[in-house]
């Protein structure tokens, strides 16, 4: 009986030692509830806004999928699915094999417009404030953001889980997402919709340059003071908007 008992305390700290280590601390966020859909491993949630952002409008760019300042160049079958426009530049390269659904603009009066409209919609992204927001900073992966504005004042990466957009419901809801230099996805990582959100309603505003990873998967209108790059298989559901740099492809699906 009492080698029973032995087995059965080293058994139960054992269970404890694992619970204890299976703990997950993140400050200012929360674990989603048992009744949330969970699209990805290790979703949490990030605490509410009452603050209602309105849209970040885009003028002549809402049209385009693809806008570029210095050049324009693909690799592999990329397919686009909405206008492209280039302003300043006049280099357009890989279009075929890149198929382009929709018209191309290059240094004419839509490319044009549409690049001042850039400059303001980008302005006002990146000059939005609020009494509630949240500051973010690192890699996000594994968040489920709400409605709302998001602060980065460094880099933002989404590469150790995936990150979900949640509207609670009201799919007029905005996300405006402000990072002060760089954003990167990893290889493979996605966003994902829920609560009705939708990709046109989420602004990415990049104080640099943005790089997609192999095969990731991002939705919203990215608005890049330099270059957007996507990496072989990226996908994005939205627009890929470069104020001064090159927007450049390998093989991607991009839907305006």
């Amino acid at each position: 009986m009492r080698k029973f008992n032995l087995k059965k305390m080293k058994l139960k700290t054992l269970v404890s030692t694992i619970a204890i280590a299976s703990v997950v601390l993140i400050t200012g966020c929360k674990k989603k509830s048992a009744t949330s859909v969970d699209p990805g491993p290790n979703m949490m949630s990030v605490p509410t806004q009452t603050t209602i952002q309105s849209p970040v409008a885009l003028g002549a760019a809402t049209n385009l999928a693809i806008l570029a300042g210095s050049g324009i160049t693909n690799t592999g079958a990329t397919v686009i699915t909405g206008d492209m426009g280039l302003s300043p530049g006049t280099s357009i390269g890989g279009f075929p094999p890149g198929i382009l659904n929709g018209t191309q603009h290059i240094n004419d009066a839509i490319a044009n417009q549409a690049k001042l409209d850039l400059t303001a919609a980008y302005n006002d992204a990146a000059g939005r404030t609020s009494t509630d927001i949240v500051t973010i900073s690192g890699n996000i992966g594994g968040l489920t953001l709400t409605p709302g504005l998001y602060k980065s004042t460094s880099s933002l990466a989404i590469t150790s889980g995936d990150v979900t957009f949640d509207a609670k419901g009201n799919p007029g809801a905005i996300f405006i997402i402000q990072i002060a230099s760089s954003f990167t996805t990893g290889s493979g990582r996605k966003v994902f919709l829920s609560g009705g959100a939708l990709a046109s309603n989420i602004f990415w505003q990049v104080g640099s340059s943005a790089t997609f990873g192999t095969t990731s998967v991002l939705k919203g209108n990215v608005l890049a003071m330099q270059s957007i790059s996507f990496n072989t298989g990226a996908k994005l559901d939205g627009r890929a908007l470069a104020r001064t740099g090159a927007v450049t492809m390998a093989g991607n699906t991009i839907v305006r």
